[in-house]
């Protein structure tokens, strides 16, 4: 069973494949050196044979006949390892070649022929046959058997040195790929746990200095992002439920109260009245929901196009300054000199604009200030909510912007706590951040949005 997934591992299978590139390059090499061999051999053959032929054809007949007769006591037996002389019709004259070689042509270049002695098998020779002044035949020939014993001795060094580095190879892999097998069963078990559902449990990834433990790093990112949105999404569910259950209990209550009146129409007409409210604002809480699930989803980027924010701005102080009026609010827009453009979706702007002035606004009292205003620093622009208002503490302006989050100063204004959670997702969508500070003199708070050039962001026409 071990074996069966050692066999199967990754680490195991490239192990094999190196092993037979290894092979396939050590028999290239061998097949190389072998033929080099051949080759080498053979050009020295010819050398030796012409130029021992050049220095006996130089000889009188009667000197060379003796040279052949006593070949064998001179130093001309270590370099040829054969000789004959041969009158033209092919007989023997002198030497140890008795008969004249099968195949032979006496045309002065060397030919490999096939010898075949009286007793014994035959043997192949490097044979130069070459006609002399006075008619007759010298034959030469040097044998292979030093090329042998090197062809011998090449095989056998390869394969000393070929199978013990194949087996240690071999060896190696099995050991690499029973440790990757190890740690991929730790993952497994791992893994198991999370899936019974131990959403706390990670893949042991150690320093991440390879790619299983680079892997194992980013799936236990993944799921601590995953454990943070179960979080997220258990809180918004509790968020959820507390904050329909005020509104449906007046609901039921308001029609209990009806019907106990005795069906009278003015107490009917008030209960039905307060729960349409009620159900008015379950609805907007949904509705808020839904609108942030989406705008996370960054669908929208599609319908980016270019924003003016000088205009955009102008309009939302347009339509929100009746409602300033009315609370007893100054709304003031401070653009900057030039236009400002960046692309956007102008309609999710303006939702976020919206909302940070609606928000200043409830949140201003009476004879104080909001203004709006356009910045432009080095590689970004920010759009800024700036008011007189209630402000909202340093250690609350993180938490300002989840979902349903209610400071103490705000429990007495109508809302649902999901305004500024719009406008973060808003931001989001356009790779955007939303800093909250005081307001000027540390009264109020200013919201800045700040939108990075890098990011889309364009200079100005």
């Amino acid at each position: 069973m071990f074996l069966t997934e050692l066999f199967r591992t990754a680490t195991f299978r490239l192990t094999l494949a190196a092993l037979a590139a290894m092979a396939g390059v050590m028999v290239m090499q061998f097949g190389l050196v072998y033929t080099q061999m051949e080759a080498v051999e053979s050009r020295r053959s010819t050398e030796l044979l012409r130029g021992e032929s050049r220095l006996l054809a130089q000889m009188t007949p009667e000197h060379l006949e003796y040279v052949i007769r006593k070949r064998a006591t001179d130093d001309m037996r270590l370099v040829i390892s054969s000789a004959g002389l041969f009158d033209a019709s092919h007989a023997l004259i002198a030497g140890d070649l008795h008969v004249w070689p099968r195949g032979l042509v006496a045309d002065g270049k060397p030919h490999n022929v096939e010898i075949y002695p009286e007793e014994g098998a035959a043997y192949p020779l490097r044979l130069l046959a070459e006609t002399l002044p006075d008619g007759n035949i010298l034959v030469l020939g040097r044998s292979f058997h030093l090329l042998a014993e090197q062809k011998l001795m090449l095989r056998h060094a390869t394969l000393v040195a070929a199978i013990p580095t194949l087996l240690f190879a071999l060896l190696l892999g099995m050991v690499l790929s029973r440790r990757a097998l190890f740690r991929v069963k730790q993952m497994h078990e791992a893994i198991d746990l999370i899936m019974a559902g131990d959403i706390h449990e990670r893949l042991p990834a150690g320093k991440e200095r390879d790619d299983l433990e680079r892997l194992a790093g980013s799936v236990n990112r993944m799921l601590d992002r995953l454990e943070r949105l179960m979080d997220g999404m258990r809180e918004v569910g509790n968020d959820i439920a507390h904050d329909l259950r005020t509104p449906l209990s007046r609901v039921r209550a308001r029609l209990e109260r009806a019907l106990a009146s005795g069906g009278e129409r003015e107490a009917l007409e008030d209960a039905v009245s307060g729960a349409v409210d009620n159900l008015d604002q379950c609805l907007g809480i949904i509705t808020a929901l839904l609108r942030i699930a989406e705008l996370e989803s960054s669908r929208r980027r599609a319908g980016f196009e270019t924003v003016n924010l000088n205009d955009l701005g102008a309009d939302v102080v347009d339509l929100y300054e009746p409602i300033a009026e009315t609370e007893g609010v100054t709304l003031v827009m401070q653009p900057t000199a030039v236009p400002v453009c960046l692309d956007g979706d102008r309609h999710l702007l303006i939702e976020l604009l919206v909302n940070l002035v609606d928000n200043a606004i409830k949140f201003t009292p009476e004879g104080g200030q909001v203004a709006v205003s356009i910045g432009r620093q080095a590689g970004s622009v920010s759009l800024e909510v700036t008011d007189t208002g209630i402000g909202i503490a340093p250690e609350e302006r993180g938490a300002v912007l989840s979902r349903f989050y209610r400071s103490d100063k705000s429990r007495h204004v109508p809302g649902s706590g999901l305004g500024l959670s719009l406008v973060s997702a808003i931001a989001h969508l356009h790779d955007a951040t939303v800093q909250i500070d005081a307001g000027p003199d540390g009264c109020g708070t200013r919201f800045s949005v700040i939108f990075v050039l890098q990011h889309g962001l364009r200079p100005p026409d």
